[in-house]
């Protein structure tokens, strides 16, 4: 019963047994125990089997990307030019989309990162501390045997010779050196923690190690789906074609490093999650070298109904400390007188037994089980609650970012066919087109000789009403310059165009709405004095 009252101390989280009923398969597809065993190659096949859930992500991607690469290519000859404008509209949407899927998948990433690095460090910090009692308990032990066999022992024999006329002095004597003896057999009867001390001190060093490059990794790769993010942004702005090269690249790498930390994040939580259902079995099998089963049970479960296993050799100790006390102090009352030369001893002895009495509490203190059972606590809601927490949240990015860099890779490749359309629309331009520069360049070459410009036209119906002139025919007269029609044309403001665009493969001028209005108004008083013979 208080054992079972001792396990409300600590329930594992649901997410845990949830992981630890997924398959376990060997690589020979044979079924695996579950149980928590990491030394074993078949539990160790186990979970390198749960991370080529990576790779086969990584290859139903590639898969994908393939097939719609094969569509892309058969599909992009059959689309019509009306629907190239709309088709692209859409496709910057998805890839708005796309990108705020990232985002938010970086977003998740961050708190996972976050969340098992605490877990983690709150492991750590629980191992350091439980390190920290081992090693106080191991010098305690150590001090105190080392006080009583060594210092008493030289203190025994000096007053052994200074009472060697006194027979009931000496059976005194030999009183306290049983004592000592059973203050000894005692303190090394008591269970040898040293290794304990060793192993938890060795395994807070690796996982330490083991988290900060775990937790780098993970910043790095958040990073650099923001560089995408951000990239992609910049690309839709400036619309390079070396900027979606780069873009490609680094979705790539980044689709490749997102579906290895899916494989790495689910079999470590699958791995912890395994030792998180059942952590008290896997440590008492690891401590049975150098710790009984009661001692580890005491420690880990440190109910009031379980005895101390330590009680009754401290128990010994503090009554023999007791004892040789109150033998000490007689002897140092009635043998003062007498022998003046054996107060200097029993007075050592008498320091020496209150500090080895000091020694004791503490070690009474240090081995009593609550403090190492919080530690064990801590560091099991650190690892089981925090840490499997922050990894399956790194899961759920690795798969959100793994998706999404996917379609965005589709959606790169179907960039790159519009601005490949787009470039080849570009070359080939008409040659009967009025604003390709070569055609206006070989218009106004066959009509300057025998037609007058159709700026100068506009110029003189402008005059007529005011200025009568005399006729004059086409042959005798020259146009004026081109820049100066456009400037009577346009009302002779700079702003839009004031040199002339014959000649220099200029793209067509700039109109405003009032020069528009002007044009079409000429347009029509054209038609009707020349007929539609002149009109280009």
């Amino acid at each position: 019963a208080g054992m079972a009252t001792a396990r409300l101390d600590y329930i594992a989280p649901w997410w845990t047994y949830w992981l630890h009923n997924f398959p376990h398969f060997d690589f020979f597809f044979q079924s695996v125990d579950n149980t928590f065993r990491p030394e074993e190659g078949s539990y160790q096949q186990s979970l390198i089997f749960l991370a080529c859930v990576g790779a086969v992500g990584l290859g139903l991607s590639l898969l994908v990307l393939a097939v719609y690469l094969v569509c892309l290519c058969c599909c992009c000859r059959n689309i019509d030019e009306d629907s190239k404008r709309p088709e692209a509209c859409c496709v910057t949407w998805v890839a708005v989309v796309t990108g705020l899927i990232l985002c938010s998948a970086v977003g998740v990433g961050f708190y996972g990162n976050s969340e098992a690095n605490d877990g983690v460090y709150q492991l750590t910090y629980s191992l350091y501390n439980a390190n920290h009692t081992l090693g106080g308990i191991s010098n305690l032990v150590t001090g105190s045997a080392g006080n009583v066999e060594i210092g008493l022992k030289q203190h025994l024999e000096r007053l052994d010779e200074i009472f060697a006329t006194r027979p009931d002095y000496l059976q005194t004597l030999r009183f306290v050196q049983l004592m000592v003896n059973n203050i000894i057999r005692e303190l090394t009867a008591l269970p040898d923690i040293s290794k304990a001390n060793v192993n938890v001190a060795a395994i807070a060093e690796q996982t330490a190690v083991v988290e900060y490059y775990r937790w780098l990794t993970y910043l790095l790769l958040l990073i650099l789906d923001l560089v995408i993010c951000l990239t992609m942004c910049l690309w839709m702005a400036r619309q390079s074609r070396w900027l979606l090269i780069t873009i490609m690249a680094f979705v790539a790498l980044s689709l490749v490093l997102s579906w290895a930390s899916l494989g790495a994040g689910t079999a470590a939580a699958v791995g912890t999650s395994d030792f998180c259902v059942s952590p008290d079995k896997y440590i008492v099998n690891q401590t049975k070298d150098f710790l009984s089963a009661d001692v580890a049970h005491y420690y880990l479960f440190c109910s009031p109904g379980l005895p101390n296993p330590f009680q009754q050799s401290l128990t010994v100790c503090q009554r023999s400390l007791t004892t040789m006390q109150i033998q000490i102090q007689g002897l140092l009352q009635f043998s003062a007188p007498f022998f003046p030369t054996a107060q200097r001893d029993l007075l050592g002895i008498q320091r020496l037994l209150n500090s080895t009495e000091f020694n004791v509490h503490q070690l009474t203190a240090l081995l009593d089980c609550r403090g190492l059972h919080k530690d064990y606590l801590d560091a099991l809601m650190g690892v089981c609650y925090d840490g499997v927490e922050g990894l399956l949240y790194l899961s759920l990015f690795s798969l959100l970012a793994a998706c999404a860099l996917s379609i965005m890779l589709c959606i790169i490749f179907r960039f790159w066919t519009l601005i490949g359309s787009r470039e080849k629309e570009y070359d080939d331009i008409d040659e009967e087109d009025p604003f390709n520069p070569e055609a206006r360049r070989i218009s106004y070459n066959s009509r300057r000789s025998n037609i007058q410009s159709f700026c100068s036209y506009t110029s003189s119906i402008s005059s007529q009403a005011s200025l009568p002139t005399p006729p004059q025919t086409a042959s005798n007269v020259l146009p004026p310059p081109e820049y100066m029609n456009q400037a009577m044309l346009f009302g002779g403001n700079p702003r839009y165009e004031n040199v002339p665009l014959i000649g220099r493969g200029s793209p067509p001028p700039l109109y405003s709405p009032s020069m528009r209005n002007t044009y079409l108004s000429i347009s029509d008083a054209q038609v009707r004095h020349f007929g539609t013979d002149f009109q280009v």
